[in-house]
Parts: structure tokens; C-alpha cells; sequence
């Protein structure tokens, strides 16, 4: 390559800067201060070894860049104006405005070349790891020793805020652990975060901790030197073995003469008066704003050029490698299109009624039967593999020396673990899925609800669902989570009630591709359900009649989880006295809500307001359900240590309390 340190080069950094304090100041709100610090490295990155097509976006094996310090927005959207992707000057001057493609934080498919959506700082930093553990594995399991289908690096830009994170310290960890070479993260050290300068809050040896956890540690002493930046980033790729950090010390809001290294660039526009006089510091053309210059036009083509060529190289070699290895192509596609085959469903064991197990053991048997026809599946747990069983028989753990595992042992990182779930789908090829216990989605909701926002295919299995876990009391019972993570838009949270239910559940959460499946499990044995009165298929209706009627219908009682089981006893119990019950099992409400209303009316009849439901969790939100009239069993405070049976005992989640329940419902006679 030719030398990186020129005229032009500067003038592209200086219109990466420029546009960003442009489009800050049009819309009077944003970031401008880290895209003008940290404008260099994204060029040197970009321009010298970055390999993707914008005519093909798409391209499995391009590299993927992340901007973690998704304030510094307007740093990635220059990038991908001048690097040929479908996003115009008009688009950069609409920067923040409604229906724009250059919103405030970028966001995965919404803007052509996000590979994530970022802002919440850590979570692209984390992304970046699943995305690393998803390129190796693919690349164990497809790579052939004369085609390498699999080879691409994952790159970032961190902020301090991103190193501050507990999220980053989880994720570092890992990556370390598995010593994930190909992941190489730019630190945009600029000592300043919102409150003032770092030394404030983050004096920690940022050096030290990285090479405790198996990173290799790079420095650029200036921020500006393109040179030692692209020097540091052929080092970086040449340690195989580490995933490597490269400090790069910069000055937030570089340039400008009132502003520069201080907070006060971080997070508002410069001001007209500053904007003129950072132009002139620069040499910059005061107007036009959005000044780019064809000279730099023309400079910046070489990054679609130079991923063209490569795009077209591995086309050659992806078709050398069809006509080899047909049955691998076959599966390749298969894994990246998401497509499973009937086999998997055909394979999801089925259940007897009067059998007796716990729903997180037949979620174990369903994963152990359906994991040798699904092998973009991959997961783990967050150290409860023996209590999610989450792993899969036959299957090794992935680690450094074994990148084809098919198991991952997250550790007790769940804000990562969800976060790096997030990653691996974000790239492409991986089904992934992850356990914890369902109290714990507390530390992971970060993540989760950026699983949600983008609309990813993560499964997550939440065990010991309530306060049927028993003796490890409150601090592990799930209260208020049901009705938390059923607040989150774009999810389906689904409690099945027994083993029937969980299997279909996972054939829910395999079928869907647009949003993450939250499966609420239980540690205690539930019974096999009688079917023999059902009406309707199941979970993948939402809610249904899990138990008709016999003639006129009085009460209408409802459940999710381990709840249902009371409500068919106590049914038992009603009919006895001849009183026409429903047994409703709704394992996801949001799934129910998606059904046509004639359906939701008939499993609900409006006309029927005597009702009653169960569950071993906050009772907000039930009202939608039971009606102004209704009644709702619920548990409206935290729980106690104590043995299962005696916590449903002493709370209420009785037969005779339901039966008490909906006789309260009936007209007296």
C-alpha cells in the first residue's frame, strides 16, 4: 500500500469531522465531539484494511465494524456516505429528524452498513464478541484446508464509557478465555466523559486489566498519526492467538479552539460562532456545510473497490467450493437462510399424559433431540448448564483449542451472554440460544430488549420460574418478571404448563425469525395434561381451551406454567357441583394477541365475566383478562426460603383457594 500520511488522507479525516459537526449543528442536537477525536483511526480502519462491498451488503465473509460509541453516529454515517453505501447527503442533513435514515444511535436494519444497533454503551462491544465466536465456529465447521469460505476480522471503536460498563469487563473476559484472534477493538481514549474529565470516576489501568484477561495490548501515543494507527492494526492482525486492544490516546472535539479535550464537545453542538472558528483552525471552507470535495470522492471509492474485488474472489472460491463439498454448500446456505427442515420438528419428542416431569427437563429433551438435525443451533449457559440443561448430548464446548464445540460455557456473565447471543445472530449463520435462571433476566435486560428492538431470533431459557424453586428463597423467586419482560414490546414470553406445552414452545421459538422467545421453566415436576377435552393446537395460538365445558359454561378459569394444573383440579371439583368451567391455558399472551378476534372471543367469550386467574406472580396486568369483575390470584409481594409445596401452600395456590375463587364468582342461588 501506498504511504498512508497525505494531503488527502487529511482531507478525508477533516470531511469525516466536518460532516459530523455539520449535522450536529443543523439539528441542533448530538455528539460531535468523539467523530472529530476519533475521525482518524475510523479513516486509517476504513480506508487501509476494512474489506466489504456496499453494492453487496450482505456478504458473508465481509469484515463487520461496530461502532460501540453509538453517540458518535454521525462518525459512522460519514463513513458509510463516503464509502458507497445508499445513504445520501440529504440523508446526512436530515441527521436525527423524523423518518431519516440517520437517526440519533445507530440501528441495525435501518440504515444500509449497521451491523448493530448501539448506544446503550457496552452492548457493541459485546456484540462484537458473539459475532468473533460466531466467525470461528463457522469457520471450524465449514473451512476445508483449500477453501477458507470463513475469514473475516470484527472490528470496533470503544469509548470509555464502553470500558466502564460491567458489560465489557464480562465480555473482555470471555474473549480472552477463548482467545478470539480475529476481534480487534480501537479504544478512543480521550479522557473525557460527561461528567468531566475521566479522572473523575475511571483511573483504573485500563493496559494492565486487558492483558489480565489474554488480550494484546496496543498503543498510538497520537491519535492524529495515521501511520502508527495503521501500524498498530497490522500488529493486531498478525496475533492470531488474542484478540487485541489498541489504545489510541485522542482529544475529543480535535480542532476546535474553545471546545477541545473538554466535555462540553461531548454531547451538544459546537455553536455557529465555534463551528467557524474549528473551520478555520482546520482549513476548512466555512460553506458550504457538508463540503466534500470530489478529490476525497474519489480517495474514499477505494473501500468499495477493494471489497468488490475480494466479494468476486470468494464468489469464485464459495463456487469451486460447491461443486467440492455440495452436501457442506447445501448446509452453508441452509444455516445462513435460517432454514430448518421438517425433520427438526418431526424430531421434538411428544409426551403421555400422567407422565411427571419438571418443564426445564423436557425443554433438555427437546434440545437433546433436536440438536443433531439443527447444527446452526449453538448456546449455553451462564454456569447452570445442570439446572437450565441447556447442553446438547455428543456436543464438546467451544474453547480456545476447540472452535468447532458446539456448547458454550458463558460463565456467570448473563449481561454478556445475552449481548453476545445478540452478536451471533447479528452475524449470520447462528441460531443462538442461552440459560440462566428467569429471577437473573435482571441483569440481562440490557441486552434482552435489544434483542427485542432489533428483532432477533434468540431464544432464551429461563428456568426455576417462580417460587416453586423452593429453599433458595426471594432473592431467586421471579415475582414481578412475568409481567416485566411481557411489558417489553417485540418478544414472545412463553410459561408452558407442561412438557406438552414446552415442546411447542420450541417449535414456536424455531419457526420464529423476527423477535427473541423468552421460555419461562420450571424447576419442580409438573403432570403430563389430559388433552382429551382440548380445543385448538396450542402455544402457537397464544392461549386456548386446554379443557371444554360440559354444557352451559359458568366461570372461565385461566393459567400460565405450573398454575394450570391447579385450575384443571379445581375444575374437577366445580363440575362435581355441576358448575360449566373452562380450563384457559395462556402460555404467551403475546402470541394470543396476535390472533384474529373472532378466535380470542371464542376462547374468551365477552359475555362471560365470571373469571378467575392464576398465577404465581404480580397480578398487574391480569385485569386485561379477567374484566372489571373478575378476580386474580396472584403473588403481589417477594417470597420466602421455604419447601415448594409449602410456599404454594402458605400463598394461596391452593385447589380449594381457586375453588373458593370462582364459586365467589358465581351468582348466588
Amino acid at each position: 500500500m501506498s504511504p498512508i500520511q497525505s494531503a488527502r488522507a487529511t482531507e478525508a479525516v477533516n470531511t469525516l469531522r466536518f460532516l459530523a459537526v455539520d449535522a450536529v449543528q443543523k439539528a441542533n442536537s448530538g455528539h460531535p465531539g468523539m467523530p472529530m477525536g476519533a475521525a482518524p483511526m475510523a479513516y486509517v480502519l476504513w480506508h487501509r484494511h476494512m474489506l466489504q462491498d456496499p453494492t453487496h451488503r450482505d456478504w458473508p465473509n465481509r469484515d463487520r465494524f461496530i461502532l460501540s460509541a453509538g453517540h458518535g453516529s454521525m462518525l459512522l454515517y460519514g463513513l458509510l456516505h463516503l464509502a458507497g453505501y445508499p445513504l445520501s447527503i440529504d440523508d446526512l442533513k436530515a441527521f436525527r429528524q423524523w423518518n431519516s435514515l440517520t437517526p440519533g444511535h445507530p440501528e441495525w436494519r435501518h440504515t444500509a452498513g449497521v451491523e448493530t444497533t448501539t448506544g446503550p454503551l457496552g452492548q457493541g462491544f459485546a456484540n462484537g464478541v458473539g459475532m468473533a465466536i460466531a466467525e470461528r465456529y463457522l469457520a471450524a465447521h465449514f473451512n476445508r484446508e483449500e477453501f477458507e469460505i470463513v475469514d473475516h476480522w470484527t472490528y470496533a471503536i470503544v469509548s470509555d464509557g464502553d470500558l466502564m460498563e460491567g458489560i465489557s469487563h464480562e465480555a473482555a473476559s470471555l474473549a480472552g478465555h477463548l482467545g478470539l484472534g480475529k476481534l480487534i477493538y480501537l479504544y478512543d481514549d480521550n479522557d473525557i466523559s460527561i461528567d468531566g474529565s475521566t479522572d473523575l470516576s475511571f483511573t483504573e489501568d485500563v493496559t494492565g486489566r486487558f492483558e489480565a484477561y489474554g488480550w494484546q495490548v496496543l498503543h498510538v501515543r497520537d491519535g492524529n498519526d495515521l501511520e502508527a494507527i495503521d501500524r498498530a492494526l497490522t500488529d493486531a492482525r498478525a496475533e492470531i492467538r488474542r484478540p487485541t486492544l489498541i489504545r489510541v490516546k485522542t482529544v475529543i472535539g480535535f480542532g476546535s479552539p474553545a471546545k477541545a479535550g473538554t466535555a462540553a464537545s461531548h454531547g451538544a453542538p459546537l455553536g455557529e460562532d465555534e463551528v467557524r472558528a474549528t473551520k478555520k483552525a482546520l482549513g476548512w471552507p466555512e460553506e458550504p456545510s457538508f463540503h466534500v470535495s470530489e478529490e476525497v470522492r474519489e480517495h474514499m471509492l477505494a473501500i468499495a473497490e477493494r471489497g468488490a474485488a475480494e466479494r468476486t474472489a470468494w464468489e469464485g472460491v464459495m463456487q469451486a467450493y460447491r461443486s467440492e463439498y455440495p452436501e457442506l454448500a447445501a448446509e452453508w446456505d441452509a444455516w445462513h437462510a435460517n432454514d430448518l427442515p421438517d425433520t427438526v420438528y418431526d424430531a421434538i419428542p411428544r409426551f403421555s399424559a400422567g407422565d411427571s416431569l419438571a418443564t426445564r427437563a423436557a425443554s433438555g429433551k427437546v434440545l437433546a433431540a433436536i440438536g443433531p438435525h439443527v447444527g446452526s443451533l449453538l448456546g449455553g449457559s451462564a454456569d447452570l448448564t445442570g439446572s437450565n440443561n441447556t447442553d446438547i448430548p455428543g456436543r464438546e464446548g467451544l474453547q480456545r483449542d476447540d472452535p468447532a464445540g458446539g456448547y458454550i460455557y458463558f460463565g456467570v456473565r448473563e449481561h454478556a451472554m445475552a449481548s453476545l447471543c445478540n452478536g451471533m445472530s447479528l452475524h449470520g449463520g447462528i441460531r443462538p440460544y442461552c440459560g440462566t435462571f428467569l429471577v437473573f433476566t435482571d441483569y440481562m435486560r440490557g441486552a434482552m430488549r435489544l434483542s427485542a428492538l432489533m428483532g432477533l431470533p434468540v431464544t432464551y431459557v429461563l428456568t426455576h420460574d417462580s417460587i416453586g424453586l423452593g429453599e433458595d428463597g426471594p432473592t431467586h423467586q421471579p415475582v414481578e418478571h412475568y409481567m416485566a419482560l411481557r411489558a417489553m414490546p417485540n418478544v414472545y414470553f412463553v410459561r408452558p404448563a407442561d412438557a406438552t406445552e414446552t415442546a411447542q414452545a420450541w417449535a414456536l421459538t424455531l419457526r420464529t425469525n423476527d423477535r427473541p422467545t423468552l421460555l419461562a421453566l420450571t424447576r419442580q415436576k409438573l403432570p403430563v395434561l389430559d388433552r382429551s377435552r382440548s380445543v385448538d393446537a396450542g402455544v402457537e395460538r397464544g392461549a386456548y381451551i386446554l379443557q371444554q365445558e360440559k354444557g352451559d359454561l359458568d366461570v372461565i378459569l385461566m393459567a400460565t406454567g405450573s398454575e394450570v394444573a391447579l385450575a384443571v383440579d379445581a375444575a374437577a371439583i366445580l363440575e362435581a357441583d355441576g358448575v360449566g368451567v373452562r380450563v384457559v391455558s395462556m402460555p404467551s399472551w403475546e402470541v394470543f394477541e396476535e390472533q384474529d378476534a373472532d378466535y380470542r372471543e371464542r376462547v374468551l367469550p365477552p359475555g362471560v365475566t365470571a373469571r378467575v386467574s392464576i398465577e404465581a406472580g404480580v397480578t398487574l396486568g391480569w385485569s386485561r383478562y379477567t374484566g372489571a369483575h373478575g378476580v386474580s390470584l396472584g403473588l403481589d409481594h417477594f417470597g420466602a426460603s421455604a419447601p415448594a409445596g409449602k410456599l404454594f401452600e402458605a400463598f394461596g395456590f391452593t385447589v380449594d383457594a381457586v375453588v373458593q375463587a370462582a364459586r365467589g364468582q358465581l351468582p348466588a342461588s
